[in-house]
């Protein structure tokens, strides 16, 4: 009985030793990524500014609220542009008396004209008195028009559709025109990031990067992939800024943090199949060709390949299941 379980147990062997395969590792160049943390960051940030000076007395919006483009976000009260239309409004009616009665001298004096019993002169004066009148008239309304437009500027628009973020006004202050009522974010968001000027000159528009966890998390999770946007040709601080590209980061806040890896020239590095790493007690082993296992230290995963640190060396063969 213990016989016949040896070589059952030596069948498994044999047939497990049959099916694994073989592979060369060799060193070969790979970008070399180093990390950086990026922020969110709104492509284009717009502003809700007031057109008059006066006193916010609505605000129609909160810190978080999404709005379209052209819609109303506050309302600025100018007291003074009340009293100039009341003002107005008694001159139009004092002017419209004043063209009335010239109206009706006009009409008497072209019905005498015709009668005979007048003389062209005073016909003349009544329409050139009617004329003046009603061009008083019609300049009091074009003021009061101006007015009317002045007090509606009181009524801040958003300029575009997008996001709010900052309400730097509260009801009942007095604000100047010009005056940022509120700042918005566009939907399109990006992420920042600062990058040591020692690797600038690695990055240009159009560069893949990846992108790893949100938040400071650095958990090698799945890492989504980007293309840098714009590198700016200012260094601040020692570091070049660079927009890049990223889908999906519209449940992001805006300023939350992101980490980004990106590429700064080419290394050198030793890749191996996934599956000829295995685990065991904590440690990565590789079995080589000879059946004897080699410990390694493991770095970043490139698609079904993973970077061999230390334990490896070029033209070692592995065993692969």
């Amino acid at each position: 009985m213990d016989f016949r379980l040896l070589l059952i147990l030596a069948a498994l062997a044999g047939a497990s030793r049959a099916t694994a395969g073989e592979t060369t590792v060799h060193v070969a160049p790979l970008d070399d990524m180093k990390a950086v943390v990026a922020s969110v960051e709104p492509a284009h940030q717009l502003v809700a500014r007031a057109r008059i000076g006066g006193t916010v007395t609505s605000l129609k919006i909160k810190e978080g609220d999404t709005v379209a483009a052209g819609a109303e976000v506050a309302v600025v009260a100018d007291q003074k542009l009340f009293l100039q239309m009341q003002s107005l409004d008694q001159r139009i009616r004092a002017q419209q008396a004043q063209r009335d009665k010239a109206k009706t001298d006009f009409e008497r004096a072209q019905e005498l004209l015709r009668r005979g019993v007048s003389t062209k002169v005073m016909f003349d004066q009544a329409k050139t008195a009617l004329d003046v009148a009603e061009r008083n008239l019609s300049a009091l309304q074009s003021d009061k028009s101006v007015i009317e437009q002045q007090a509606a500027e009181g009524s801040v628009k958003s300029p575009g559709p997008g996001r709010i973020l900052t309400i730097p006004v509260s009801v009942g202050r007095v604000v100047m025109p010009g005056e940022t009522i509120a700042t918005l974010a566009e939907d399109n968001y990006i992420l920042r990031l600062q990058l040591p000027e020692r690797h600038a000159r690695f990055m240009r528009a159009g560069d893949r990067v990846e992108i790893g966890e949100r938040g400071v998390n650095t958990g090698a999770g799945a890492r989504k992939e980007g293309r840098v946007r714009i590198v700016y040709p200012e260094i601040q601080g020692g570091r070049v800024i660079a927009d890049v590209d990223v889908k999906g980061l519209d449940n992001y806040f805006v300023g939350e943090r992101a980490r980004v890896y990106v590429t700064t020239g080419k290394r050198n590095a030793i890749l191996a199949p996934k599956s000829a790493v295995y685990r065991r007690a904590g440690v990565d082993f590789v079995k080589l060709a000879n059946d004897a296992e080699v410990v390694v230290q493991t770095g970043d995963v490139h698609g079904e390949a993973i970077e061999i640190l230390s334990g490896l060396h070029d033209g070692d063969a592995v065993q692969t299941p």
